[in-house]
């Protein structure tokens, strides 16, 4: 009977084992990181269309680099088996916003910094964090550009996100997410606060007033969310510095609802060869992904470059550090 029991034990472990293996398994085959190299890119925004296609909405280094200001013309890309790559294009740039901060010096840029878009409505809607006025770090706004397609014709409009409140201080990295029911919640932050709010179904307005998220440890910035079986996920980057420098690790918390409280569960991409993080998850024919950047080709932390690796989760919905690829 002894021997019987061990032998079902054996069986089973085996089959969960296989069962493990099988989920984290994917026969899909990534291309080398970074995947973007004609230009800098960073932050990236990733997102699945329901023409079937994954497109990514990173921000733009510009180079010759000057400094945090010196990003400019969001460029869209988009990939059917996640190793070729269409660029299709910029679609918005500092010019076009008729509410924001002009260049301070001549031909530069100002402050296009980390993009979302999200399709609601038949619509898709395009967020854009940028200062309307100086200082540039006290008047952040949230810009939007609208198109009927996911990567071309997109119109800024001629007012910032409403809701906002005054308090916008270094708050930035818009992040749209849409929930089972089709309830859209904004989040934000930036210099140690992260806030979030239900939006109104017009997706220029919010209809509450922003939260500040509860139970996250260490925030920077970064806010992006997700759901995974009923667990709802916020990543960001943290404030972490190694010699006296920046060296940002992405972390993670959970909750059982959109707006928190948050647990907070730890880190799960380490940091890359740039002083700073910024990624986003998503689910893609079967497969989550982890996108990021990094500072592989240039080697310069303001020249950067996007990246993507696989994405794996434990039994109990916690998140496997990522392996980065190269």
């Amino acid at each position: 009977m002894r021997r019987f029991l061990l032998s079902a034990a054996v069986v089973v472990f085996t089959l969960a084992g296989c069962q493990a293996q099988k989920e984290n398994a994917s026969p899909v085959v990534l291309g080398p990181n970074p995947f973007i190299t004609h230009i800098y890119t960073a932050d990236p925004s990733a997102r699945v269309w329901e023409d079937g296609r994954l497109y990514v909405y990173p921000s733009h280094d510009i180079d010759p680099p000057r400094g945090c200001d010196m990003m400019d013309k969001y460029h869209v890309f988009s990939t059917a088996d996640m190793v070729n790559w269409t660029d299709h294009g910029q679609i918005v740039e500092a010019a076009d916003v008729p509410w924001g901060k002009k260049p301070s010096l001549a031909g530069g840029a100002t402050f296009m910094w980390a993009p979302d878009c999200v399709y609601k409505n038949g619509k898709y809607y395009f967020y854009f964090p940028h200062p309307s006025d100086d200082p540039w770090n006290d008047n952040w706004k949230i810009g939007i550009a609208v198109s009927d397609k996911p990567a071309s014709d997109f119109v800024v409009l001629d007012h910032w996100l409403e809701g906002l409140g005054d308090d916008t201080f270094a708050m930035i990295d818009p992040n749209i997410f849409v929930d089972d029911d089709g309830q859209t919640y904004f989040y934000y932050g930036g210099g140690g606060r992260c806030a979030g709010a239900k939006m109104h179904d017009n997706m220029t307005q919010l209809a509450e007033p922003l939260t500040f998220m509860e139970g996250l440890k260490d925030f920077h910035e970064a806010t992006w969310v997700f759901k995974r079986n009923g667990i709802y996920y916020l990543t960001y980057s943290d404030n972490h510095t190694e010699n006296g420098k920046g060296a940002n690790r992405m972390k993670y918390a959970t909750s059982n609802k959109p707006l928190g409280p948050w647990t907070y569960k730890g880190e799960f991409l380490a940091p890359t060869s740039s002083d700073t993080s910024h990624g986003s998850v998503v689910e893609y024919k079967g497969q989550w992904y982890v996108f990021y950047h990094s500072s592989d080709i240039s080697g310069r932390g303001n020249l950067r470059s996007i990246c993507v690796d696989k994405l794996y989760f434990n039994g109990d919905g916690t998140i496997q550090m990522v392996q980065q690829t190269r």
